[in-house]
């Protein structure tokens, strides 16, 4: 890509830019950092929403026809490259600078919130060791007042202390730290799988999880959602696969690498998908059994059955001949309606799924605070390794800018950083912090990234020049792309990141920004109602989806003024100077 500058790049980068100890460690520092928290809690409920099974033939389309296609290109352009986000787009074309900026930014953001998440995980592993669980009665004081919560601003201490210390010397310490954090989750998945399988109700939870529902395929909405999962499940467009590509050698096959980092964060949603139904099939089965313990209870005392004359299996026909003789008497009894797929419907998004639905099933399992510390010392470590990569996206283009003091230690300005983001971080240690949390989760990436991509495929294969994009894979890997890595950087990744784009802002023109809080009056926990955010906070959503993007029209506009200024003093230079050389002749 030297021809898009006029300069070979790895001239002057080659001595000095840091490389990895070895392919493996660069390997699992891309896993570390597309694996996150949302394969383990947002795949296996889009999966549980959208007919189970069927969800993956969606799934998978997205992953061959536009993740791995982005994937391969961001790997692609890093290593050859040699610079991060920002280096590389100003290096393709000073009018696309903006792309990298707005990368920059992005990751900035998603630190922010996604170390949040990671404090809250910490809490919770600290807790784990209490018995019994706090968290197995609900809490009482329902204020909600704007007050720091201390022992989460402690543990946010905690959390960014530790960031720091693992990026302390970019890819010098993550790729030591990497060993650990990105395989020890494996461990812990592994371990609750076959935990999961031997209890009773897996098998309702795997068959609930992969029954095939092929009519929801024809939901507009299911294609959607798969398409932004795989969109996020690799971390596309936020830069930190650029930089940590380019650590690599100059020659590393890069194809390689794409598909097959790719192919183990897509296998490792689904293996997490059957540990986490295995359990919660486990879950279900056991508050299904509660809600008809309560019915059989309610029948023994208005009835006077005999104390435990009725069983589970014996239930329903008992039902049936109460309805038949005293069906007016039955009525005015608060019985429940026990279904077990209506318990295994009841679960939650995001975080709600590893923090309220999932630790409640631990709860019921022999040895509660032991899976307790397991499943969040997993979440942890599994947050940490995306961290690097976040920490990476945002680290590596404030070197890349040039625009620090010669002389600064390494170190010192990875501390400058963690603490702007830690400062930055308090707002999500307020009583309203998981509000903040959501809105930051909803709208601080979602739009960005996909205008993010699109500029990075038409950056790359129309403003470079396909040609020239094909001769440095070559260069590197020692072959040419073949015709669907053509034919997808073409065509069909950008058509279906364009599609994706205004799906989103019908989405977001057709509904206001909303949320769900929690509803203590409802019966049972956790439920949410849907409100909408006051104007003033839908007008910060508003901000955090389109702000980031805004760089790229910014620098666009401010190099072109900045050409044409040039040509201008050019001009008038030398029409300056004819009247004076004529006069010297």
């Amino acid at each position: 890509m030297a021809q898009a500058s006029g300069m070979d790049p790895l001239v002057d980068t080659e001595d000095e830019r840091p490389k990895w100890d070895n392919k493996l460690q660069y390997l699992l520092s891309c896993i570390g950092f597309a694996v996150g928290l949302g394969n383990i809690w947002r795949f296996p409920y889009l999966c549980q929403t959208y007919g189970g099974g069927a969800f993956l033939i969606p799934y998978f389309i997205a992953l061959v026809f536009e993740g791995i296609p982005l994937f391969y290109i961001e790997l692609a352009v890093g290593q050859r490259l040699r610079r991060g986000s920002i280096g590389v787009w100003k290096t393709i074309s000073p009018y696309l600078g903006g792309v990298g900026l707005g990368c920059f930014s992005v990751s900035f953001l998603v630190s922010l919130y996604y170390n949040t998440v990671l404090l809250w995980v910490l809490w919770f592993f600290l807790n784990s060791f209490q018995y019994p669980l706090p968290w197995s009665t609900c809490p009482l004081d329902l204020n909600r007042t704007g007050t720091i919560q201390w022992k989460l601003f402690l543990c946010l201490i905690a959390c960014w202390s530790t960031v720091y210390l693992c990026v302390i010397r970019g890819i010098e310490s993550t790729g030591k730290a990497i060993y650990f954090t990105a395989l020890f989750p494996y461990l812990v998945l592994t371990i609750f799988l076959i935990r999961g399988l031997t209890l009773p109700g897996a098998t309702e939870g795997l068959t609930y999880l992969f029954t095939p529902k092929m009519k929801i395929l024809q939901n507009p909405r299911v294609w959607l959602d798969a398409a932004t999962q795989i969109f996020f499940s690799l971390s596309l467009a936020f830069g930190g696969h650029i930089a940590f590509a380019s650590y690599n050698s100059p020659r590393n096959n890069c194809e390689k690498d794409a598909v097959t980092i790719a192919l183990v964060n897509s296998m490792t949603s689904l293996y997490a998908s059957i540990t986490i139904f295995s359990i919660m099939g486990f879950k279900a089965t056991n508050d299904y059994g509660r809600c008809l313990d309560r019915n059989i209870l309610s029948l023994i005392n208005e009835f006077d059955f005999p104390e435990l004359s009725i069983s589970r299996d014996e239930y329903p026909a008992v039902l049936m001949y109460l309805n038949a003789t005293q069906a007016e008497r039955l009525a005015q009894l608060p019985l429940k309606t026990c279904h077990l797929e209506d318990f295994l419907d009841k679960s939650a998004s995001g975080p709600g799924l590893a923090f309220i639905v999932f630790t409640e099933a631990v709860l019921h399992m022999p040895g509660a605070s032991v899976w307790s510390v397991l499943f969040f010392g997993m979440l942890f470590t599994l947050g940490l390794s995306s961290m690097f990569g976040n920490m990476e996206s945002v680290i590596t283009p404030v070197f890349d800018l040039g625009i620090l003091p010669r002389g600064i230690p390494k170190e010192a300005i990875t501390g400058m950083v963690c603490l702007v983001c830690f400062l930055s971080a308090i707002c999500f240690t307020l009583q309203s912090g998981n509000y903040w949390l959501e809105i930051f989760d909803s709208f601080a990436a979602s739009l960005n990234l996909i205008i993010f991509a699109f500029m990075e495929v038409v950056g790359v294969i129309y403003v470079y020049g396909m040609k020239r994009f094909c001769d440095d894979i070559e260069w590197m890997t020692g072959r040419r792309p073949g015709l669907y890595w053509q034919v997808t950087w073409r065509v069909v990744s950008p058509t279906l990141l364009l599609s994706i784009f205004l799906s989103y802002i019908i989405l977001l023109s057709q509904r206001p920004p909303s949320y769900k809080a929690w509803n203590p009056q409802y019966e049972h926990f956790p439920s949410r109602e849907e409100k909408l955010y006051p104007g003033w906070v839908q007008v910060t959503c508003v901000l955090l989806s389109f702000l980031p993007s805004l760089w790229i029209p910014g620098v666009a506009l401010a190099h072109l003024l900045y050409q044409r200024r040039q040509r201008w003093k050019d001009t008038h230079l030398e029409s300056g100077l004819k009247p004076q050389e004529s006069r010297g002749c």
